[in-house]
């Protein structure tokens, strides 16, 4: 019961995530009025809403109208719902499984966010390291080392920032990763960047292969490819630097 229950309220959340991901940064805000449908503004009852399940029913269009409505909708509430769900499992005390639960959906946010705008909101980094730096509290690890830990993991991304002068590297991603190494701890944090750079070599070449104008020179988010590398490390307990050692002694 507890296992579906978070997963009902990640789906929830994944329903508000998908409202501020379309409102945020627009003048409009998450709490003005009811949801209308973007094509043609007609208010969607509450049957409309449900998530995951309306778009499935109404088969991916508007009851009202007939326009599509976006694939993200449905994928960030089932995320969301994963998410919650293996989070639960991870840690089912109350106060760190809501803890961490906000600090995977700010990074959810960011995720979408950077790969429909190409941009990280730094109001969104500042609720990421301030959730991770309670977790460290909560679990009496906030120490010097986990701080070295974060500053070590960002210094490489804020220094190609620096000498690129943020062409080869956005300097939010040097402060998005600030946050993960205190979420990750140096270890795993690092095998995350890794998988990270792995990640985004293999999605960059072949976004260069296929027929769709991309260039050396397009631009392509990498936040995306830093929280997919964290939560391989978080939830599949990735961890080269423990790992790769046991492989030969």
């Amino acid at each position: 019961m507890f296992i579906i229950a978070a997963g009902v309220l990640g789906a929830i959340l994944g329903s508000f995530l998908n409202a501020l991901l379309f409102r945020y940064n627009t003048g409009r805000s998450v709490a003005a009025g009811r949801s209308r449908c973007m094509s043609c503004g007609h208010t969607l009852a509450p049957l409309d809403l449900v998530p995951v399940l309306s778009y499935a029913v109404l088969l991916g269009k508007c009851r009202y109208c007939q326009s599509h409505i976006s694939v993200q909708y449905p994928l960030v509430e089932a995320l969301s719902a994963l998410l919650a769900v293996a989070l639960y499992v991870r840690n089912p005390e109350p106060l760190h499984f809501f803890l961490s639960l906000f600090v995977w959906m700010v990074l959810l946010f960011v995720l979408v966010y950077d790969l429909r705008h190409k941009i990280i909101p730094w109001s969104a980094m500042g609720l990421a390291i301030l959730g991770a730096g309670a977790l460290l509290v909560l679990d009496r690890e906030f120490t010097s080392e986990a701080l070295t830990a974060g500053v070590a993991l960002a210094a490489p991304l804020l220094l190609l920032s620096a000498v690129s002068r943020g062409t080869w590297m956005g300097w939010a991603d040097g402060v998005l990763e600030f946050g993960l190494g205190l979420l990750l701890g140096l270890s795993a944090g690092a095998s995350a960047l890794v998988m990270a750079f792995w990640i985004g070599a293999v999605v960059g070449i072949t976004l260069l292969i296929l027929p769709r104008g991309y260039t050396m020179k397009s631009e392509v988010p990498f936040a995306p490819f830093l929280i997919l590398g964290a939560a391989l490390s978080y939830f599949l307990h990735v961890d080269f630097l423990q790992t790769l050692p046991a492989l030969f002694f």
